[in-house]
């Protein structure tokens, strides 16, 4: 019985749930913020005032998510 319960939970179930709660929210929160913390690193590091793309897909593969289309 419990068992039949438990296979009745899919993903998309869980998935709507976090969002509902708010989780997802707070998840792309804290993801936005280490990048962020990151870009603000390189573009530090470069004595740059503006932001260019190439400090985000750096930052982005340093955190070991490849931005594909660019030259890093």
């Amino acid at each position: 019985m419990v068992l039949r319960n438990i296979q009745g939970i899919t993903k998309p179930a869980i998935l709507r749930l976090a969002r509902r709660g708010g989780e997802t929210r707070g998840m792309l929160k804290i993801f936005l913020e280490n990048v962020i913390i990151d870009v603000v690193t390189y573009n530090e590091h470069a004595s740059h005032k503006t932001v260019t793309s190439m400090n985000v897909a750096y930052a982005l593969k340093r955190q070991g998510r490849t931005l594909y289309g660019f030259s890093c």
